[in-house]
Parts: C-alpha cells; structure tokens; sequence
C-alpha cells in the first residue's frame, strides 16, 4: 500500500459523557502548548491559526490524485500533473503561516493530495460561524509520514500521512524573458467566458495580438465555431502587453481543472511564450485577506490550420 493515514481524536485528552450517551475525548489546546523541544526533529513545521487559508488553496490544483511539495524558507509549492502535458502548483508563502520554519535547504516529499485535503477538513468543510479548525503540520524527513494536528473547540485531530519518495516534475522552462504576450483580466470576466465555452469542441483557441481582435477565445464544436473578444480597453482588462499575433490551440479537457481556481481567483495572467506554451496564474485572496497564488501551465494541442488562424 503506497499511502495510507490515520487519525487520533482527543489526543492528551479525558473522557467526558456526552449528553447523548457515548464517551468523547475532550483535551487541553494542544496546538497552543509549548512544544518547541519537538520541533528540532522535523524537518518542516508550519501552524495556521486556519486551515481553510491551505484547504481552499489545495482544492484549486485538485484534479490527480498525488501531488509532490517542495518546502523553502519562502514557503511550501505543491505541484499536480497530468499526461506530461499540464502542471498546477500552489504557491503558500510562509508569511501566510503563523510559524513555519524549514530546517534544510529544501524539503521534497510526494503525498496523496485526496487524503491530504480529506484529514484537512476532518471536522467539516462549512465550520460553525466564528469557529475556525487550527493546524500544525510536521515533517521529520524521507520516510516519515506528514503529521497533522488539528484543533477546533479545544479537540485535537492528530492525522499521520504516509509519504513516498518524490517523482521528478516537468520543467516547463517557462521563462519571462522567452514571453511573447501578457494580459491580466479581471477574472469575472474570464468565468463568464469558460462558463459560456462549447464543451463539445475539443480544443480551446488562444489568439493574442497587437491589434484587432487583441484577446480572442474561439471553440469549434458541433454547432460551429463561436469566438469571443475581450477589447484592450475594457473595463475587464488591467493589463496589455502583446508584441506579436499568437494562435495556439489547447485541450479543453488540460485546462477544465483550471477553472477550480479560476473560481476562487480575483485576476488571472495570461502569458503565451515563443514555443506556445500558455501560463495561467491566479490571484487568490484567502479569508485573512492575504495573497496566494495558483498557477497553471500548458502546453499547446497541435498546429492550427491556416484557414482558421488568420484574423
């Protein structure tokens, strides 16, 4: 079995009737003990004081079952793939952590993402008003699993997640000096674009230009082809920068898992480098106001037929 978890409820607790019969294990905030004498063991400890500010991150590059995260002194980036063809990292900067602090260079290790997020919202994913589920998350090396301690009302959660040795993630070689086009949209009008997309075309159109029609999306489905255009003056738009006319086309189905964060996104950046490859990063806003960010990488489906790349 290459992963697994389990979970403690109530730990350094005693037990107490609950009204409705069955004993329940009540404890002291574990989180908020001094256990700072632990921490020289682990390669990785983080807290947050709520851990929706990492949940809802997580859930926006949820579409494959592992994900692999990398820990720096700058904070944590998880990362999806899919097919060598698209990526998805989260980026968690550590001053969005009450402590966070990595003992080596880098910490890499590769976990599954859906058991991950399932012991995250361990005590419910819509909390009561004004309760808040803390988190500790520890980390002692290669080998070990992923500890969590969550807190919510004075009971702890304690979940252990095994860990596997990570697999080497694509490099891209998304480089900002190779961009070609860079546009940066508010992202309700993007929603309202992949809400309207014909789902029976096989293919998103991508054009960027200097001149008319600026930012197009064009599908191909069975009732034909539609195309929408965003001005380079709209109220929507909050940055142009096009040097030269780009069409690339790119599977519908690389980039649906995108729209995860597309949702919970304010402004989105869209960038076509010099090979095509297309980079889709969102501006996410979490629930203390701070900023974190989702970004997406693709790479494009195939050639588009002349015919149907001219303007």
């Amino acid at each position: 079995m290459d992963w697994g978890y389990f979970a403690i409820r109530g730990s350094r607790c005693w037990p107490q009737k609950h009204p409705s019969g069955p004993n329940v294990q009540r404890t002291m905030p574990l989180l908020t003990q001094q256990i700072q004498d632990d921490d020289d063991q682990y390669s990785l400890v983080a807290s947050l004081d709520n851990v929706r500010n990492l949940s809802t991150i997580l859930k926006a590059i949820h579409f494959r079952e592992h994900a692999t995260c990398f820990a720096t002194k700058n904070g944590i980036k998880v990362t999806v793939e899919n097919a060598k063809c698209v990526q998805a990292n989260a980026f968690i900067q550590a001053g969005i952590f009450q402590e966070f602090k990595v003992q080596e260079e880098s910490v890499t290790f590769r976990i599954n993402l859906t058991v991950l997020l399932d012991c995250l919202s361990i005590f419910g994913s819509s909390p009561m008003p004004g309760t808040l589920t803390a988190l500790r998350m520890c980390y002692q090396g290669d080998g070990y699993p992923l500890m969590l301690f969550l807190e919510e009302g004075g009971v702890v959660t304690v979940c252990k997640i095994n860990t596997q040795e990570p697999e080497e993630t694509l490099d891209f070689d998304f480089c900002s000096t190779n961009v070609i086009n860079k546009i940066i949209l508010q992202s309700e009008g993007l929603r309202e674009a992949f809400s309207e997309l014909d789902m029976t075309s096989e293919v998103l159109q991508i054009t960027m230009s200097p001149d008319k029609p600026y930012f197009r999306l064009s599908t191909f489905g069975n009732a034909g082809s539609s195309h929408l255009d965003y001005p380079k003056d709209s109220d929507l738009m909050e940055a142009f920068h096009c040097n030269q006319t780009q069409v690339n086309r790119y599977k519908i189905s690389l980039l649906k898992p995108s729209t995860k964060a597309l949702v919970l996104s304010c402004k989105v950046s869209i960038r076509t480098d010099n090979r095509g490859f297309l980079s889709l990063q969102y501006m996410i806003r979490n629930e203390d106001g701070q900023i974190c960010f989702v970004e997406y990488y693709c790479c494009p489906d195939e050639e588009v037929p002349e015919s149907e790349s001219s303007i």
